[in-house]
Formats: C-alpha cells, sequence, structure tokens
C-alpha cells in the first residue's frame, strides 16, 4: 500500500464520515425544525384560543356593563318622573285655589275633635288660617307654622301634638302608595 493508496483510502472514509455525519445532522435539523413546528402549532393553538376566550369574555362584560348603565339610567329617569310627581301634588297642595281645600280642612278638624279636646290648640298653616280660625270653634288659634296646609293640633301644655299639615298627608300617602304609583306610572 502506498502512500497515495491510504491517502485515498482516508479521503473516502473521511468523505463517508462526513457525509454520514451531515446526512445524521440533516435528519436531527428536521425532526429539530418538526418539533419546532409543533410547538409553534401547539403555541398558535393556544394563543388563539386564549384569545377567543379573552374576547368572548369581554364581550360579555362590555353587554353586562351597558346593560348596568341602561338600568341605572332608567332608575335615574323614573326617580325624576317620580320626583316631579311629587312636587306636582305638593304645588297643586299648596295653592289656595285648590278644589276641595275647604272640605279637606274641615274633615282635618272632623279628625282633630276626636284626638283632642276644647283645650287643644291648633297652629295653622299661613294660607289655612283664616278657614281654620271659622273652623276652631272654642280652640285656640296659636302661631302659623311652615307648610303646604293644614295644622298641628297640640295639647295645652305642649307635650302632644298631631300633624296634620297636608305636607306630612302627602308624604305618609305617597310612602304607603309608591308600589302602586310606580305602577301607574311605568307600567
Amino acid at each position: 500500500m502506498t502512500l497515495e493508496t491510504l491517502a485515498k483510502d482516508i479521503a473516502k472514509s473521511a468523505e463517508a464520515e462526513a457525509s454520514a455525519m451531515v446526512k445524521a445532522a440533516n435528519e436531527e435539523a428536521k425532526a429539530i425544525l418538526a418539533e419546532a413546528n409543533s410547538k409553534s402549532d401547539a403555541i398558535r393553538s393556544e394563543a388563539s384560543a386564549r384569545t377567543e376566550r379573552e374576547a368572548s369574555q369581554i364581550a360579555r362584560e362590555v353587554v353586562a356593563s351597558a346593560r348596568q348603565a341602561n338600568q341605572k339610567e332608567i332608575l335615574i329617569a323614573r326617580r325624576k318622573v317620580l320626583d316631579e310627581t311629587l312636587q306636582s301634588a305638593s304645588k297643586e297642595l299648596a295653592s289656595p285655589k285648590l278644589k276641595g281645600r275647604a272640605s279637606l280642612l274641615k274633615s282635618l278638624m272632623a279628625k282633630a275633635d276626636k284626638i283632642g279636646g276644647d283645650d287643644y290648640s291648633i297652629r295653622p298653616v299661613e294660607v289655612d288660617r283664616k278657614a281654620l280660625s271659622e273652623l276652631s270653634g272654642k280652640r285656640k288659634v296659636g302661631d302659623a307654622i311652615d307648610g303646604l296646609g293644614g295644622f298641628v293640633l297640640e295639647s295645652p301644655d305642649g307635650s302632644v301634638s298631631y300633624d296634620m299639615r297636608f305636607d306630612t298627608l302627602l308624604e305618609t300617602s305617597w310612602s304607603a302608595h309608591l308600589a302602586e304609583i310606580n305602577s301607574i306610572l311605568f307600567d
């Protein structure tokens, strides 16, 4: 064997080994690439699913928030209508020209007759002072009080009083019938 043959054998062997190494490297690169593509697909799929879930959750939250805002606006509008209705009723009761005012005062005075004797005094709302002075009988008519109309019936020593002002009657009636008022206004 000559040196040239030995060199050719070594070169051939090195070439075969290099070719085998390149082939193995290519196969390993293909395996690595396939695994990377598989992982990439899994990550992409998971990210897509997560994005869809998040988008769905955000959509539900936006819808819920919009519904809540609408409900709030409806409640605010209803409250405004209720306040305006109460204000309108108060304005009507405060009017000296209220139809039936005299009979309402007579009815309240009859109720006062049942509650307290002639020694009780009445403190009228100024708008009704004249009418109540005529209806008071033997009762003393005291200082005026604030209100839409009516009076306060007071015991001689001032320890007991009965509020028969239109304001109080309206508030009591309003509270007692608020559900019915809501039904009339909004159903």
